[in-house]
């Protein structure tokens, strides 16, 4: 049932951009070390190329993806149907955190209406695409995206922005780098 796609043709981008919420996964190399599976929502994927994607990482409370890509780079995104037909389609690539002071990040950011907080974005090198049945994925109805990290970040100022990526992206759960803090700059 499952098939390996050349590359993301515009039917597949389509189906992938109507999607409301696809995962990320990452994995440290050392063999004790924590996988990593996140959720994303929001208007955070581009896909600008057959073979690239660029996602806009708004923030969290960890810093997993980013930290497993700065050491490997390894990165697979999975989009899931919850409405209609049954698919997975799951995206395996190489990614690349590009963080304020990279010089592709303003063009990058461009992609994207104007987020209410920007902590880097991940551009990723589509290596294999792949989809599957998605029988066991259960169907669901999309009420609307969360404003909770607008709402989160409202009023903050940027240094109360900084001390916060600094306490919660700075490190990974094993400790390994995260987020640049100095060259952090917390407005979108």
């Amino acid at each position: 049932m499952g098939r390996i796609h050349q590359d993301i043709d515009a039917t597949l981008a389509a189906w992938m951009t109507r999607q409301q919420m696809f995962f990320v996964a990452t994995a440290p190399l050392a063999a004790d070390g924590l996988v990593n599976c996140s959720p994303k929502g929001l208007d955070t994927l581009r896909i600008v190329s057959p073979t690239e994607i660029v996602w806009l990482d708004v923030g969290g409370s960890g810093i997993e993806t980013v930290a497993h890509l700065k050491e490997n780079g390894r990165i697979v995104l999975m989009f899931c149907a919850f409405e209609g037909a049954p698919r997975i389609v799951r995206c395996h690539g190489r990614g690349e955190v590009v963080e304020r002071n990279h010089a592709d990040f303003a063009r990058l950011l461009a992609l994207f209406p104007p987020p209410p907080v920007c902590r880097a974005l991940v551009r990723i090198e589509v290596g294999r695409v792949a989809d599957s049945c998605g029988w066991g994925v259960p169907l669901y109805e999309f009420r609307q995206q969360r404003d909770d990290i607008a709402r989160a970040v409202a009023g903050m100022t940027t240094d109360e922005l900084r001390a916060q990526a600094e306490r919660q992206n700075s490190r990974s759960l094993d400790g390994l780098p995260g987020l640049d803090i100095d060259a952090l700059d917390t407005n979108p």
